[in-house]
């Protein structure tokens, strides 16, 4: 990345960095597309399986994964301040600490995974895909976290178009896995879908093996001698990570458990609704994509320039971020009401599901709009190491006001099931007001600093 010197470059590199990242989020996130639309196309069973236990793992991984990810300001805080020599240290110990988190979670999973699925009232033939799918996925936990950090670092460097380049070459590895693996193809036995979660599992060790091929191999990353030397453990470095990682995991699982805490809801309508609601949440979802790409690159250049107390700068690149991500929302929200038919027929082949996927998709265009707003503002807050207030909201609106009104709705009213959509909506308004609220304090304490910055 460079200093910019006016809207137009600034314009310029933002879409630089954004474009690799979008297309790296959207292609990351096709691996659980795929794994669901996929195992729709084997049957009911398989969608609503799979639906239980990719709701799990998201909220889990995304929230570990959020943790991480406090490499990329990290990072990024070091870079715009010229202080190269300590990033390779940095990252070698957000590596061991994806080490220890991966090797926790895989323990204490495998201590409550039977419980948890036991409290749902689910077939018990939805209960064996779940849990086997779940199973599969925890031998790709490593590699997974592991390329967080590693992705982080990459990015935070402005270097977005490699890990374009690294998901893109990994998602048709995932897409032939699930192929082979869900429907018994090369002499694999029908595996369904818990083949989707040994495909995705695979793909996360290809995944990580690219990256890791990619910075060894690259001359712009030998510079920072990342495999050079392999440090002790530091609890004074872990320390720095989880201040930073702790609030951002925390946010980031409340705000997609509380999607999966519906979906588990879900659980006491039949398997046809929750097949319905899990293909319009599922593509939902993907749309999510777009604003947490703008989320990411506005992390990434707002804590460059934070890094380099290049305030002023700061600011002109959050304006830019929030204009681009509503946009979007418009027109990803007029596309989407457009084609709920099309969009609902690719996760089923029952007449049923795709009729009432695509009323779960009507009430899905309104998550674009607030979406487009609290997602980046959040990013541009991780950008001046802000985290710990967007957690607090993330609580407030999400589990405080988004859970217990669409439960009431859903119980109470005639909405049924429609109900937890509306109880979503209202809190997700409910966090973009407050995320704003809270980015222009923020930045109005920065009107003191000198005009240079």
């Amino acid at each position: 990345m460079e200093q910019t010197h006016s809207i137009r470059q600034k314009v310029y590199q933002f879409i630089r960095i954004l474009f690799p990242i979008l297309i790296s989020q959207v292609a990351l996130f096709s691996m659980t597309f795929f794994d669901t639309m996929m195992s729709g196309q084997a049957s009911s069973l398989d969608l609503a399986g799979v639906a239980i236990g990719g709701n799990l793992w998201m909220p889990t991984s995304t929230g570990l994964g959020g943790i991480l990810i406090a490499i990329t300001p990290i990072v990024g805080h070091l870079s715009g301040a010229q202080r190269k020599s300590e990033i390779s240290g940095k990252v070698m110990q957000g590596l061991y600490l994806a080490l220890v988190i991966s090797g926790l979670l895989i323990l204490i999973g495998t201590l409550s995974l039977d419980w948890i699925i036991s409290q749902m009232n689910l077939e018990v033939q939805v209960v064996y895909i779940a849990r086997g799918y779940l199973m599969a996925i925890a031998f790709g936990i490593p590699p997974y976290f592991i390329y967080q950090i590693l992705r982080g670092f990459i990015d935070a460097l402005g270097k977005t178009r490699i890990t374009m380049v690294i998901t893109l070459l990994s998602l048709p590895i995932n897409i032939f896995l699930n192929y082979i693996f869900i429907f018994g193809k090369l002499g694999l036995p029908h595996f369904g879908g818990i083949g989707a979660g040994i495909a995705t599992s695979l793909t996360y060790y290809c995944l990580t093996i690219i990256a890791i091929f990619t910075l060894h191999r690259h001359p712009y990353f030998s510079e920072y001698k990342l495999f050079g030397h392999f440090p002790p453990s530091s609890w004074q470095a872990w320390r720095e990570h989880l201040t930073m990682g702790i609030p951002i995991g925390l946010s980031i699982f409340l705000e997609t458990s509380i999607f999966s805490a519906v979906t588990l809801l879900m659980s006491s309508f039949n398997t046809l609704t929750i097949a319905a609601h899990q293909s319009a949440m599922n593509f939902a979802s993907m749309i999510y994509m777009v604003p947490l790409s703008f989320s990411m690159a506005l992390t990434i250049l707002v804590g460059f320039e934070v890094g380099a107390r290049r305030l002023r700068d700061a600011r002109h690149y959050s304006f830019i971020g929030l204009g681009f991500s509503f946009s979007m929302a418009v027109l990803t929200a007029f596309l989407l009401f457009l084609f709920r038919e099309q969009v609902a027929a690719l996760y089923s082949k029952e007449q049923d599901v795709i009729q009432l996927a695509q009323h779960f998709l009507i009430y899905a265009i309104f998550f674009q709009f607030s979406d487009s707003i609290a997602t980046p503002i959040q990013g541009i807050l991780r950008g001046y190491k802000d985290v710990n207030v967007p957690f607090i909201t993330a609580l407030l609106s999400y589990w405080l006001v988004a859970l217990p009104t669409g439960y009431f709705l859903a119980t109470t009213t005639f909405l049924g099931a429609f109900g937890f959509w509306v109880g979503l909506i209202t809190g997700i308004t409910l966090n973009a007001c407050c995320l704003v609220l809270r980015l222009k304090f923020i930045q109005a304490k920065q009107v003191k600093v000198p005009s240079n910055l």
